[in-house]
């Protein structure tokens, strides 16, 4: 017998900090050319659905703005890291981002693209941004940490986020953290619309001082 999920409007970080750790199980794979990318796009472009998010190297300087750094993009068992830093937007790269046949699932995607556009302008493809689609279960929050701890009781470490995507070689770390945001909003996007569609869930409503005041 299937348990319900039970989900809140809203989830304070005390209760995702004891939460255990999660990271992107399958295997990664770093795209240093466009000889590479040529490869790697048709295979992506085989699958049902795909997860996409960028890393930017971090500005500590006022008005000093980097470009994007890094396009990972992953399916439930494989990502693709493009180091943008090094290939640019080669025409692989800006046909997987403006194909209109294989959903690409990100999270605040309108901003990423519009990072993507400052390196290249490009066609958008068929994208989804998960923050669209959140609400239709009564979830309020917005980050990606926040989404998954609430529908998985699992968190996800931001540490790497503000280390230097520029590197000449990417730490473990640093490929781990970034093959994990992708490998999630493909995860998140299909429960969604699982939960949408069986309503197996439990939502509940917290006030502005996080006390439960309802069942819905």
């Amino acid at each position: 017998m299937q348990t319900m999920k039970t989900i809140y409007n809203r989830l304070d970080k005390e209760y995702i900090k004891d939460l255990p750790l999660v990271s992107f199980p399958g295997k990664i794979i770093t795209v240093n050319s466009e000889r590479e990318a040529d490869k790697a796009v048709p295979f992506l472009l085989s699958k049902d659905i795909l997860g996409v998010d960028t890393e930017t190297r971090p500005s500590f300087k006022k008005g000093q703005q980097h470009k994007v750094s890094l396009l990972q993009v992953a399916t439930e068992d494989i990502c693709f890291l493009f180091r943008l830093n090094y290939i640019g937007m080669v025409t692989p790269v800006i046909s997987l981002l403006s194909n209109t046949d294989v959903p690409m699932v990100g999270l605040s995607w309108h901003d990423d693209l519009a990072a993507l556009q400052k390196r290249m302008e490009f066609k958008p493809g068929l994208f989804i941004d998960i923050q669209d689609i959140i609400g239709d279960i009564g979830i309020e929050d917005k980050s990606l940490q926040k989404l998954y701890a609430n529908i998985f009781k699992q968190k996800i470490s931001k540490r790497q986020r503000l280390t230097n995507w520029d590197a000449d070689v990417l730490s473990d770390k640093q490929m781990s953290y970034a093959a994990t945001d992708a490998w999630a909003c493909v995860r998140l996007y299909k429960e969604i619309l699982k939960l949408k569609e069986t309503g197996d869930y439990s939502l509940i409503i917290k006030d502005d001082i996080n006390n439960s005041i309802a069942n819905v």
